[in-house]
C-alpha cells in the first residue's frame, strides 16, 4: 500500500490536569480519532491557539532539534522514521504510533511497530507497546510502516489495531502497576511466535486481551491494518482491513466480514456485517467508523472497499449461528462516469479517471454524513468526489439520499473538518489541494495548492485551519470564506498525519518527531530523549 513512501503515566494514581486530581479524564482531552465527537468531525473548541510556530532546526549531523530555534513549542519527542497514526491524549498520557527505526528499547532493534505512551507534561516515555512484524511479510504487513491506528481511550483502557491485524485492549498505566490480565504472555508477544521470550519490564505495555482478525475471521489485510476503532456502550466497532493479495486480482477471503463489533471488556466477537463487501473489494479497506443518531436510532458508518458507504445498525441481530450488524442503508459513492467511459467501456481500477474506494472516515454532522472517495496513495492522483448524504432513508439510497456533491476534488483519504461557528467545511485531497466549501450547500469558497501530496486531514480550531503536507510544510489558514494564510512553516520531514488539540496544546506529528505546540510556550529545560 505505502511502498511509494520515503525510504504516550504518572504513578500513584494522580496526574496534572490544570490541578492535581484523581486518575480521570480531563475536560479537554482528545481520547480518540476525532476527539470526543463520535461523528469524527475534526474540530476542537479550544481557544488561544497560535497563529504561527517555528518547529526548529536540526542540530548538525543529528536527528535532534535545537529547541532554542523553536517558537511556540513546549516539547519535542523523537519518533521513528515513519509515523502516520494521529496522536491521542487522555488522562495525562499522549499515545502515538510509529516504527522502531529510532529504538528506545535496546532489546528491540529490528523492524517493529511501536505505540509510545508519553507523559503529557513533558513528552518523556512512560511505556511502549512493541509489535513484531507478521511472518507473511509485506503483503500483509509492509516493512517499516509502523503502527498506523490512532488509539481509542476510555477510562484506563486503550483500544488499538496493530499492524498484525489484531485488536488489542491495553492498560493505560502499562506494566507500571503490574499485569492486569487475563493476557499474561507479553514477553512472547513482543518478540513474535517461536522466538525466545523476553522479560516483561515496567516500561512495557500491559495487554488485557487480544483479538486476532486473521486467525479468528480469516481476513487478509492488504499491506496494512489501520482502523481507529470507536466505542458505543460495551461494543467496539472495527474495520477488518480485508483486501486483495499480492496479485491485485485475487481476494483470498471474500466471505470474511469487513466490519465487526467486539465486546470491549472481553474482546469477544459479538457481531459482523451483512454487507457482503468481500467479493467486491477493489484493493484494500482502510476506513475508520463513525457513529450518529438518526431519527432517535444509532447508526455506525463504514466506508467500503467497493466504493460504497454503509450505515449499519449498532445492535447485532442473531440469524442462524451468526450475530449480524445489519445494513440500514448504503450509498454507492462512485458516479457512473467514473465506472464507464463515453463509449460505455468499463474503466478499470486503479485508472486515474476511474472508480475509488472509501478510505476516509465518514463524518456525521447535523444529521448529514460527509465523505470523500480515494485510493491507496501508491496509485497516485485521480478523480475524486466529496459527498453530503442524508442518512434518514433506508435501503439502496444512491439515487435518493444525495444532498450535494463536489467533483472538483481529487482522490482523498482525508476526513472533513467543519467549523460550527460559520458552517465552513475544509478538506484536503491527495493531489495537494485544500478545499473550503459551505457545509450546508456544497458551494465552493476557495482552493489552495499546497504543492505536495496530502495524507492527513485538516483541523479546525480557534477560528483557524491547521494542515500539513508530504513536504513537511505546515500552513495555518483563517477559517473564512475568503482565503487567508496566517503562517507557513516547515517541519523538516513529511507530515502525513493530522494535528490534534488537547488541554490547550496542539500536537503535530511529522514522520520523525512529535511536537507539543502552544501559544507562548517555552521549551522545557530538559528535552525528552529516546
Amino acid at each position: 500500500m505505502y511502498s511509494s513512501l520515503r525510504s504516550l503515566l504518572p504513578l500513584g494514581g494522580t496526574l496534572m490536569c490544570g490541578a492535581l486530581t484523581t486518575f480521570s479524564a480531563c475536560a479537554q482531552d482528545w481520547p480518540q480519532w476525532g476527539g470526543k465527537d463520535p461523528g469524527r468531525n475534526m474540530y476542537s473548541d479550544a481557544k488561544g491557539l497560535p497563529d504561527s510556530l517555528q518547529p526548529g532546526k536540526f542540530k548538525p549531523n543529528s536527528e535532534e532539534i535545537d529547541l532554542d530555534t523553536t517558537k511556540n513549542v513546549k516539547w519535542i519527542a523523537k519518533l521513528g522514521s515513519q509515523s502516520y497514526g494521529n496522536p491521542v491524549v487522555a488522562q495525562g498520557v499522549v499515545l502515538v504510533g510509529t516504527n522502531n527505526a529510532s529504538p528506545r528499547d535496546p532489546r528491540f532493534k529490528d523492524d517493529k511497530s511501536v505505540l509510545y505512551a508519553l507523559k503529557e507534561s513533558d513528552g518523556s516515555l512512560l511505556w511502549q507497546l512493541t509489535v513484531p512484524k507478521l511472518a507473511s511479510g509485506k503483503v500483509n504487513d509492509w516493512e517499516y510502516l509502523g503502527l498506523l491506528s490512532s488509539p481509542c481511550v476510555e477510562g484506563d483502557r486503550v483500544y488499538v489495531v496493530t499492524s498484525r491485524c489484531e485488536v488489542l485492549c491495553l492498560d493505560l498505566h502499562g506494566q507500571a502497576n503490574g499485569n492486569q490480565g487475563p493476557f499474561t504472555d507479553e514477553g512472547q508477544y513482543m518478540v513474535g511466535p517461536g522466538k525466545p521470550k523476553v522479560e516483561v519490564l515496567p516500561t512495557d505495555a500491559d495487554i488485557i486481551w487480544k483479538y486476532d482478525m486473521m486467525d479468528e475471521l480469516g481476513v487478509f489485510p492488504h499491506n496494512a491494518s489501520n482502523c481507529s476503532v470507536i466505542i458505543d456502550g460495551d461494543k467496539i466497532f472495527v474495520c477488518t482491513s480485508n483486501g486483495q493479495d499480492w496479485t491485485h486480482v485475487n481476494i483470498p477471503s471474500p466471505q470474511s466480514p469487513s466490519f465487526i463489533a467486539l465486546d470491549k471488556k472481553t474482546g469477544e466477537l459479538i457481531g459482523e456485517d451483512n454487507a457482503g463487501v468481500g467479493s467486491r473489494i477493489f484493493h484494500g479497506q482502510w476506513t475508520s467508523p463513525s457513529i450518529g443518531v438518526v431519527k432517535g436510532k444509532k447508526q455506525v458508518f463504514f466506508g467500503g472497499g467497493d466504493g460504497v458507504l454503509y450505515a449499519l445498525d449498532t445492535t447485532p441481530v442473531k440469524e442462524g449461528d451468526t450475530n449480524l450488524l445489519k445494513k440500514i442503508w448504503w450509498f454507492d459513492c462512485v458516479p457512473p462516469e467514473y465506472k464507464k467511459d463515453k463509449n460505455g467501456k468499463a474503466i478499470k481500477y486503479p485508472a486515474a479517471e476511474g472508480p475509488s474506494e472509501v478510505n476516509a472516515t465518514p463524518v456525521f454532522y447535523k444529521d448529514r454524513v460527509y465523505v470523500a472517495v480515494g485510493q491507496d496513495p501508491e496509485h497516485g492522483e485521480g478523480v475524486g468526489r466529496l459527498l453530503c448524504i442524508d442518512p434518514s432513508k433506508e435501503g439502496d439510497v444512491t439515487a435518493s439520499a444525495l444532498i450535494w456533491d463536489y467533483k472538483g476534488i481529487k482522490r482523498s483519504i482525508s476526513t472533513v473538518s467543519i467549523d460550527p461557528a460559520n458552517g465552513l467545511l475544509f478538506i484536503a485531497d491527495f493531489s495537494g489541494f485544500v478545499h473550503c466549501l459551505d457545509a450546508e450547500t456544497g458551494k465552493l469558497n476557495w482552493v489552495h495548492d499546497m504543492q505536495a501530496h496530502m495524507w492527513g486531514s485538516t483541523l479546525v480550531a480557534d477560528g483557524k485551519v491547521y494542515v500539513g503536507n508530504e513536504d513537511g510544510d505546515f500552513v495555518v489558514f483563517a477559517s473564512n470564506k475568503e482565503k487567508k494564510i496566517l503562517s507557513q512553516s516547515n517541519f523538516g520531514a513529511p507530515i502525513l498525519s493530522t494535528p490534534i488539540v488537547a488541554n490547550g496544546v496542539m500536537y503535530v506529528a511529522s514522520q520523525t518527531h512529535l511536537f507539543a505546540v502552544g501559544q507562548g510556550a517555552k521549551p522545557l529545560e530538559t528535552a525528552p530523549k529516546p
